[in-house]
């Protein structure tokens, strides 16, 4: 049995940035508003105008970078995994986008759809394969293009002020030392509150013809929706459990964790957890000031720049948490 080992990690974020007081164009927000509620200063938004990044692309920029630190080269690449939830088509996924893009050999791509615990889920799958032996090195992604689908009024100011786009990626291989790597995964889910944090149409279920049909101004139902203080009082809960759930499991104690990267939800949420924890500012990773909430992409934009930073090092204990739409919810534990 093998353990899987991040060796090289990368982020793309888009060009332009849009502040908080750039969203009063859109809606009645004000900085203060924004900043009370999410810690949110600016997020990165794709200028359509002027770029032609997308899901696929960014993740693909990010990939190229996480493949050259690993001292690898595309043809090393035995899997791609791609986690999103704004995918250039409704299909196919993104994961065949990037093997074409980086003019990989024909390997595998799998697409995964658990929103800001993808990144989490991923990491999982990727370790399991990698565990068995099926695959020596995997390209993991996390990619998010949410400003293509944002309400941009006052009636969609609550979620449309959260959102940002980027891109960041992992290439997890192959390692003999049972010490080091990814030491365990943690993956959980409760669906009867799923439609608390959603996008419901256009789907199979509410499909295009039906919403033009309708004609109805009112309908939202093609724009995500959040209860926000419902997710939040969850988000906080099972956050923690799944840290715990992770410390457990590898007999290891708050003190031992060198940096937590949680998912970059809530600057409010990850204060919180750092507070009940007690961890200090220096074992606690958190950039959603600088690009609001990029789901699937936080963590490995995250994990990218701590580690770019010199927080993370050799040796160190690497906690990376999630919880989001679904519910879906989980945790990863690592000896870097």
């Amino acid at each position: 049995m093998y353990n899987s080992k991040i060796t090289g990690v990368g982020k793309y974020l888009p060009d332009n940035i849009v502040t908080n007081n750039d969203l009063k164009q859109w809606m009645d927000t004000s900085d203060e508003w924004i900043q009370e509620r999410t810690g949110i200063k600016e997020r990165r938004w794709i200028d359509a105008k002027n770029s032609d990044d997308t899901t696929s692309s960014m993740g693909a920029k990010a990939g190229k970078i996480a493949i050259e630190r690993a001292g690898l080269t595309t043809n090393d690449i035995d899997f791609i995994i791609f986690a999103t939830l704004s995918p250039d088509m409704y299909f196919p996924g993104g994961g065949v986008r990037v093997q074409d893009l980086l003019g990989m050999p024909t390997v595998g791509a799998l697409d995964i759809r658990n929103q800001c615990s993808g990144f989490v889920y991923a990491i999982s799958v990727a370790d399991q394969f990698i565990k068995t032996g099926m695959y020596k090195n995997i390209l993991v992604i996390g990619s998010e293009n949410h400003s293509g689908g944002l309400e941009r009024s006052t009636r969609g100011r609550g979620v449309t002020v959260i959102f940002g786009d980027g891109a960041g990626a992992v290439v997890m291989s192959q390692t003999k030392n049972n010490n080091e790597g990814v030491l365990s995964t943690h993956l959980h889910s409760e669906g009867k509150y799923a439609k608390e944090l959603a996008l419901e149409g256009p789907s199979t279920g509410r499909w295009v013809d039906a919403i033009m049909a309708e004609n109805n101004p009112d309908d939202v139902s093609y724009y995500p929706y959040m209860n926000g203080q419902f997710v939040f009082k969850h988000a906080v809960v099972r956050f923690s459990e799944a840290i715990i759930e992770g410390l457990e499991k590898n007999n290891l104690q708050k003190d031992d964790i060198d940096m937590l990267i949680p998912h970059q939800a809530n600057l409010r949420i990850a204060q919180f957890i750092q507070k009940k924890f007690g961890l200090s500012n220096a074992q606690v990773y958190n950039n959603i000031m600088r690009y609001g909430n990029t789901t699937a992409a936080s963590i490995p934009i995250a994990l990218t720049e701590a580690w770019e930073e010199g927080k993370i090092k050799d040796g160190n204990t690497v906690v990376l948490a999630a919880f989001g739409s679904g519910f879906t919810w989980g945790s990863v534990v690592i000896k870097w």
